[in-house]
């Protein structure tokens, strides 16, 4: 049987991978003046990561997550029918998100030490999730993201959102035809009250809503504002709002996030049902939608400030944001937008006959370590053969060695859009292909 990709998987090739390193590019221009490094976290992690972090509830940790087992303990796991009796280190899952992994990092390397500067990381890594596959959703998938570790100020929220918005324009997007969603969650001395006046709005209605929402109503009943049947959105557009439930902390800290993007020009609808789909968020929330791409939100995210507690650290406030490169792609081609750059333009270096191969290695060499992207014949072309070869590679330049010429110390430089020809000295090759690149 021919090899094939996993299902949901999707390789990125020529484009693809320059749209993707243009991304990471763009990331580290915008995010590097505001003090966020790089860094990178495992693509495996500790089980108890995610359900600490993303929360037992949630789709992600329920339905998604990718679990790894080594092939002992896999066949361990179906002797016994349960991995209940490996050890926390054995039970492991791939990564279906950024933030568990990076707080799990800073914890365990006390990045934020009481009292000490906020850790400031931006990412860019592939994330995993059993998801049905479909239009800009795979079950490998690539998110940029930021974390913010320490800072509790509302401005680190707005900072966060300016930032995200400064991203979205750098990658070509019009902005005025991308639409940002706030909106406040509350925090543990608000929210509770709140979600048991939405469950038992749902409990009120459950012989009108479909079987997930009536789960969610015992497990995580805001997650019912996101449900996908449209009758069930019906019911809950008339449930009780967070906003109206706000303490005052929260609702001052929601008030002065607002100030600082009015301040900085930031357009932005407040959706009071947005509630996101992980259950560490706490305060402001927030995503970016492309109405017409067809693809839903392309990025988003919010404070968590009791994250890093759960994940065994200090109490230590959060912000940050993710997103996602293959909706970000799409998103922008329906803009007209293409993001993969062009290929570095080529020269062709050919050779006119067998015994003069060693003076193209020369050449080829020369011109490399000059930064220019060279090809040449490696598979015993003729010359003619070796000017189609050049052809399909798209090569702007080509350079011809032959045997009369280079006894005179020359080589022939051909440019392939106007293809105008001339003799140039062998030391003078370097400069003159630079002068038609």
């Amino acid at each position: 049987m021919q090899a094939q990709k996993a299902e949901g998987t999707k390789d990125l090739i020529g484009r693809d991978m320059r749209a993707w390193q243009r991304m990471q590019q763009v990331a580290a221009e915008v995010f590097g003046p505001y003090g966020f490094a790089p860094m990178e976290t495992p693509a495996i992690e500790q089980l108890d990561v995610f359900v600490h972090g993303i929360g037992q509830s949630t789709d992600v940790v329920r339905k998604e997550m990718f679990r790894v087992f080594s092939g002992a303990n896999f066949a361990r796991v179906l002797d016994e029918g349960t991995d209940a009796r490996l050890k926390p280190k054995q039970r492991l899952a791939l990564r279906p998100e950024g933030t568990a992994g990076v707080v799990r990092s800073v914890v365990e390397n006390n990045l934020v030490p009481q009292g000490g500067t906020p850790f400031k990381a931006w990412y860019a890594e592939a994330m995993f999730r059993g998801e049905r596959p479909q239009k800009g959703r795979l079950r490998q998938f690539h998110q940029v993201g930021i974390e913010w570790l320490g800072a509790a100020d509302p401005a680190a929220d707005a900072e966060c959102i300016i930032m995200l918005m400064e991203f979205y324009r750098r990658l070509g997007f019009d902005l005025s035809r991308l639409r940002l969603l706030i909106n406040s969650m509350g925090d543990p001395a608000c929210r509770p009250a709140y979600r048991d006046e939405v469950r038992s709005f749902i409990l009120d209605h459950a012989d009108e809503m479909c079987d997930e929402c009536r789960e969610r109503a015992e497990v995580n009943p805001l997650r019912a504002f996101d449900c996908k049947n449209d009758h069930c959105r019906e019911i809950m557009a008339a449930a009780p709002l967070m906003r109206d439930h706000l303490c005052d902390e929260c609702r001052d800290h929601y008030a002065q996030v607002k100030r600082y993007l009015d301040e900085a020009g930031i357009a932005y609808v407040e959706d009071p049902t947005l509630v996101r789909g992980l259950d560490y968020y706490t305060r402001t929330v927030f995503e970016v939608e492309a109405p017409g791409a067809g693809v839903g939100s392309i990025g988003g995210g919010g404070r968590y400030d009791g994250l890093v507690e759960l994940e065994g650290g200090k109490p230590t406030p959060g912000v940050g944001f993710a997103v996602g490169f293959e909706r970000v792609a799409l998103a922008l081609e329906a803009q007209g937008v293409e993001l993969g750059a062009d290929e570095e333009p080529c020269v062709y270096v050919a050779n006119a006959g067998d015994e003069l191969r060693g003076e193209v290695f020369a050449l080829c060499r020369e011109l490399r370590s000059a930064g220019v992207r060279t090809e040449a014949n490696y598979q015993g072309r003729s010359l003619k053969s070796q000017f189609k070869q050049a052809d399909k590679l798209g090569a702007r330049v080509i350079v011809v060695v032959g045997g009369d010429e280079l006894a005179e110390g020359k080589v022939r430089v051909r440019d392939m859009r106007t293809h105008d020809e001339e003799l140039v000295a062998r030391d003078a090759v370097r400069d003159a292909v630079a002068a038609r690149l």
